[in-house]
């Protein structure tokens, strides 16, 4: 499979690895003719109002929001879940608004209060899986089919609707494949 990457600013070369580790092409995604003939995108962490300025300055906002309301398998990680959110706390701006979640942004404090956890998500593994929290969101609310994939500390961490999967952490920065190979099932 080849998997696109969106490599407008943030984490990237950590999700081509993984996907690579796999067996799979990653690829990265700079302009809208990189998005052809991909199984599925990744949208990775970074900083979501730069990703989506830059999304709208290429013009790939709309042409990827109709690729993934049309079935194109995504996964949004940390800014990319926010990317993806049809609502975010405090703030009037929109993005790709293709996911039913409310997301707070920077829901966890700064840079300096990242955090590891080990937690088993049933629908990925029964094995702990380490999860990796930078300055990350948390989902606040869940609507229509979106259904909640893993809490941790009481919080929303990942959702999942129809071929939309969003994770507050960021699995590409630990050596675990669980969450990767999870997302790849979803692109079959």
């Amino acid at each position: 499979m080849k998997i696109g990457v969106l490599s407008l600013q943030g984490g990237v070369i950590e999700h081509i690895n993984h996907i690579t580790k796999l067996g799979h092409v990653g690829v990265e995604i700079k302009k809208l003719e990189d998005m052809n003939g991909i199984d599925g995108i990744i949208l990775p962490g970074g900083e979501s109002t730069t990703i989506g300025k830059l999304l709208r300055e290429t013009k790939m906002l709309i042409p990827l929001r109709d690729r993934i309301l049309s079935g194109l398998p995504v996964w949004g990680t940390c800014a990319g879940m926010i990317l993806l959110a049809k609502y975010i706390e405090g703030i009037d701006q929109e993005y790709l608004k293709v996911m039913d979640i409310k997301v707070r942004r920077n829901a966890y404090g700064s840079q300096i209060d990242s955090f590891k956890k080990n937690v088993v998500i049933n629908e990925i593994s029964s094995e702990p899986i380490p999860l990796v929290f930078i300055r990350g969101p948390l989902i606040t609310e869940i609507y229509n089919d979106a259904k909640v994939i893993c809490k941790a500390y009481g919080n929303i961490v990942a959702a999942k609707q129809n071929n939309m999967f969003a994770t507050s952490f960021h699995p590409e920065l630990t050596d675990n494949l669980e969450v990767h190979k999870y997302f790849l099932n979803m692109c079959r």
